[in-house]
């Protein structure tokens, strides 16, 4: 198997649109802030390629661009180098297909699609099943919805839905950071 320290050829992608708000409207949603931070860190504490703010919405991506640039190249990089070292990993675009077809020119093929949910949607792939698999074959872009998840459509791409992460209570509402980081340890983590 390849090792998944350094995991070459795995990106996520934090989708703004297109989701569900609570009445099941395709919206698109409010960048915060502290998102790109936690997937900046989350995506380099795994060794993520690239994470993928996408959001059509121009100020919104203006945002992410203000704060990339300040961390990266602005005041910030000398005042926080780590945190320099671990925003150089972020993007932004305008939709999906922007992200595929940067991933499919880097790697000349199509990345396989991995969505995530709270709820169970259809047949899923559990965690050691595609930590298997990214270790046999890549790339791979994992999805992470903000809202009340990602829209239908973008979840009939997938090429694999993942199980849902699920706590000891009837409760199930993590933050999408939270859930993102959950996620990238049961994939990428050290199992030792």
């Amino acid at each position: 198997m390849k090792e998944l320290t350094e995991s070459k050829g795995v990106y996520i992608g934090l989708i703004h649109y297109p989701v569900y708000n609570k009445h099941k409207e395709v919206v698109a949603t409010s960048l915060t802030t502290i998102d790109l931070h936690d997937f900046s860190r989350t995506a380099r504490t795994y060794g993520i390629d690239r994470f993928y703010i996408v959001t059509p919405l121009k100020a919104q991506q203006e945002l992410a661009q203000r704060m990339f640039h300040h961390w990266v190249h602005g005041h910030g990089a000398a005042y926080n180098p780590v945190r320099k070292e671990a925003v150089s990993k972020g993007a932004v675009k305008s939709n999906i297909e922007e992200v595929l077809e940067e991933l499919e020119s880097i790697h000349s093929k199509r990345p396989k699609i991995v969505v995530t949910a709270a709820k169970s949607v259809g047949e899923k792939i559990g965690y050691r099943e595609l930590r298997e698999k990214m270790g046999k074959e890549d790339p791979f872009l994992i999805l992470f919805g903000t809202g009340w998840g990602l829209e239908k459509n973008l979840m009939q791409q997938a090429d694999f839905v993942l199980a849902p992460i699920r706590g000891n209570t009837d409760y199930n509402h993590l933050p999408v950071r939270a859930a993102a980081a959950i996620t990238m340890d049961r994939i990428l983590g050290d199992r030792e």
